[in-house]
């Protein structure tokens, strides 16, 4: 009888498991296949065959097209705070807490390009799908929790001059890294820029310097 017990406990958990890997695996192939032809090229049959499931069974996970699209959205967000989660920002100084999270942001948007390609699709849509994720809010707080705490020790500190508000500053950061990639095509043609990982790091580098530089400084909110 405990051995029947046992035996059923790790089905259930083997389940548990299968069916959080086939999740992972649609979702991933949804963003692969929405950033690349966009929601409304996006076909959910392709991405069924990528994710090496039925169709049905994708049905059963996630609802129809928009739902899909929702929660793969949902997940760019997620796996990119997930990143900066590792970062133990808490753990460093304040000015190297500035540099590691603009360092990851570049290396996130340049390897995983299809969280940009996402951004710009929900943003053709104008929100619409982002708009309606229940716990948005919930999932980018954690990081500005974090930087919150990095500005105030680096006030505290007086290594930074000015009160920043930690969604300004993170604003400064995606921006500064966002472009670079997001345009790295027309950049590379048209002025010549070097788009390799090293360039984009030395963009990166630069853009710290920006950053840290304006926090230095005393604004008019001192």
């Amino acid at each position: 009888m405990a051995r029947s017990g046992k035996a059923t406990a790790t089905r259930a958990r083997r389940g548990v498991r299968d069916a959080e890997a086939s999740r992972a695996a649609i979702l991933q192939a949804a963003l692969d296949e929405f950033s690349s032809v966009g929601y409304d090229g996006a076909r959910v049959d392709r991405i069924a065959a990528e994710a090496g499931l039925s169709k049905p069974l994708l049905y059963d996970y996630f609802g129809d097209k928009d739902e899909l699209y929702k929660a793969a959205l949902r997940e760019a967000y997620v796996q990119i705070r997930a990143g900066e989660e590792k970062l133990a920002l808490d753990a460093l100084s304040p000015e190297e807490a500035v540099a590691a999270l603009v360092m990851f942001t570049m290396t996130h948007f340049r390897t995983r390009p299809w969280f940009i390609t996402m951004l710009n699709t929900e943003n053709l849509r104008h929100g619409s799908s982002v708009s309606a994720i229940g716990d948005r809010r919930e999932i980018q707080s954690k990081l500005l929790v974090k930087l919150s705490d990095v500005l105030e020790r680096g006030w505290e500190d007086g290594v930074f001059k000015r009160r920043a508000k930690p969604l300004e500053v993170y604003i400064m950061i995606a921006s500064l890294c966002y472009f670079p990639v997001s345009n790295r095509f027309t950049l590379a043609e048209v002025f010549g820029f070097d788009t390799s990982e090293q360039g984009l790091n030395a963009h990166a580098r630069r853009a710290t310097e920006a950053v840290v530089g304006w926090l230095r400084q005393k604004g008019e909110e001192a």
